[in-house]
């Protein structure tokens, strides 16, 4: 187990997606950041419905999809009343890293 975390703490490290890095395992709330994109994978939400499906508070889902937007791995659509979250290029593009990133905060749970 320890030796799985060093092989991808060491992979992490030489994707030089620092960026990536800092959102999902240099704050506190990575692990909601994660259980978001993950959701946002799958289809495009709006906050309401994320917060309802990862039974969350509405500010937290906002709080963290502001954050994730404005890193610009989410793109957002004005609907009438709301709008609409979906991964953005640059998130399919490092989606290796993510991968790598996820697996490595699922190790040190």
């Amino acid at each position: 187990m320890e030796e799985d975390t060093q092989l991808i703490s060491k992979k992490i490290y030489e994707t030089n997606n620092r960026e990536l890095s800092n959102l999902l395992i240099g704050r506190k709330g990575g692990k909601t950041t994660i259980l978001i994109i993950d959701k946002l994978l799958s289809k495009p939400y709006n906050a309401n419905e994320l917060s309802k499906l990862l039974n969350l508070d509405y500010k937290t889902i906002t709080h963290h999809i502001n954050i994730i937007h404005e890193h610009k791995y989410v793109e957002k659509e004005k609907l009438e009343n709301c709008y609409l979250y979906y991964p953005s290029n640059k998130l399919f593009n490092c989606l290796d890293e993510y991968n790598l990133i996820k697996k490595f905060l699922e190790i040190k749970i």
